[in-house]
């Protein structure tokens, strides 16, 4: 893994991280849930977050 694809893998896990709890908290809904994942896989290109989300 290259130190870009770690920077990726990264900002996507966090910002899961941070969907996740707001999602916990009723901040947002689960279909908000789902849309932030389906744009963060589209932006970040994580090799293990489309393995194990």
């Amino acid at each position: 893994m290259t130190p870009e694809q770690f920077d990726r893998e990264k900002a996507y896990r966090i910002t899961l991280s941070l969907a996740k709890t707001m999602l916990k908290r009723g901040l947002i809904t689960e279909q908000d849930y789902i849309k932030i994942g389906e744009m963060m896989l589209e932006k970040y290109r994580p090799l293990l977050g489309v393995i194990w989300p």
